[in-house]
């Protein structure tokens, strides 16, 4: 009999051992705050997918090595990640200085997210980052007030207009308050190992393919070309899908982000291109006097021959430049066209308070989408 387990003394050493791994799972919900912390001024969204995927992948194989099932461990460890982020969203929600909410369309590694770290990382207070699938996405999170600003790429110098931002600016209760310019730098990135002549397909948004077609044209003509949503998520489906004969046109920093490896470098066929960028908000900011402004501006003409030639002379007239004219498509109603202003100066200014009086006649609606400092392309 003495060869038999005492069963009080194991249910109290089983005790001892929860105790162990409450005390573990407490400080690991301690770290996550700081981790929190820690995004939070260097404005990196507080989920970050790659990384849980890579821990979960890392736990499964030290399950493994302990002869325990890696499923079921897997399983108690998702449970455990989400305890973390919800520890996480809770901290946000408590500090006396509530972080900067932006949302961005893209994942982490984006040309967006890129433009988001370099404007808010280090601001008093901290930044929570949101990546969207699309603007219309990013602008709806925006209005129904889940964040406080939204930034957008609107043009590109090389592959002109983002007709999707375009199309979710004409949306009502948001305005343009800043403008900002950078530089894109493209990489076509593959899976370690690959070569650049086994590449057969290309992933990345469709802008990101037109900035390189001279490229493409000129090195894989034979490659099938695949547009994603966003180039961050087009390097992390690269990634994901494991294929040596699949690359992705995306950022240096997304290639790194997702384990990938530069296949080549200046893809774009024009040097100095560049990416302009929209910050926007519910609400306009106010500007100093001395500032120079743009002013956004949203029309739809009436439906008279020559009218579109006399709203631009009515510019011409009153000494008004105009930046910057797209159209896009006027939903439901076939034929008909809805134009994008970019006038300089502010909108209460004479010469533009001026301008949109004498425009009425012309349109059947008009909105101000916003006016905000000028921003002037970066040597280079």
């Amino acid at each position: 009999m003495s060869d038999v387990p005492d069963l009080q003394k194991l249910r109290v050493s089983i005790e001892k051992v929860d105790e162990d791994l409450l005390d573990a799972l407490r400080r690991r919900m301690d770290l996550a705050e700081d981790i929190a912390r820690a995004k939070l001024a260097a404005a990196s969204p507080i989920r970050d997918q790659r990384r849980e995927d890579l821990l979960l992948q890392r736990i499964r194989a030290a399950a493994m090595a302990r002869k325990l099932d890696p499923h079921e461990v897997e399983r108690l460890y998702r449970f455990i990640m989400e305890m973390s982020v919800a520890r996480q969203h809770a901290l946000v929600t408590s500090l006396p200085t509530t972080p900067l909410r932006v949302a961005y369309p893209g994942v982490e590694g984006s040309y967006s997210h890129q433009m988001a770290h370099k404007r808010y990382a280090g601001r008093p207070g901290g930044v929570l980052l949101s990546g969207f699938d699309t603007p219309r996405e990013v602008v709806d999170a925006l209005r129904r007030g889940e964040v406080d600003l939204a930034l957008l790429p609107i043009e590109n110098t090389t592959a002109g207009a983002m007709y999707e931002t375009y199309d979710a600016l004409a949306e009502e209760g948001v305005t343009i308050i800043a403008e900002m310019v950078d530089q894109v730098q493209h990489r076509l990135l593959g899976l370690p190992g690959a070569k650049l002549e086994s590449i057969q397909s290309v992933r990345s948004h469709p802008q990101a393919l037109m900035q390189c077609e001279a490229f493409l044209r000129e090195k894989l003509p034979w490659a099938r070309l695949l547009p994603e949503l966003d180039t961050g998520g087009a390097a992390q489906r690269v990634r994901e899908g494991n294929d040596p004969t699949v690359a992705a046109i995306a950022s240096e920093s997304a290639g790194q982000r997702f384990g990938l490896e530069v296949l080549a470098r200046e893809l774009q066929g024009a040097k100095g291109d560049f990416t302009r960028f929209l910050e926007v908000a519910r609400e306009a900011s106010p500007l100093p006097a001395d500032v120079r402004c743009k002013t956004s501006l949203m029309m739809v003409l009436e439906n008279r021959p020559g009218t579109l030639g006399k709203a631009l002379l009515v510019l011409a007239e009153r000494g008004v430049n105009l930046a910057r004219l797209e159209s896009r498509p006027l939903p439901g109603t076939p034929w008909a066209y809805r134009f994008f202003l970019d006038l300089e100066g502010h909108a209460a200014s004479a010469p533009i308070e001026a301008v949109l009086r004498d425009l009425q006649p012309y349109t059947t609606s008009m909105r101000l989408l916003g006016t905000y400092p000028c921003v002037e392309l970066p040597p280079g």
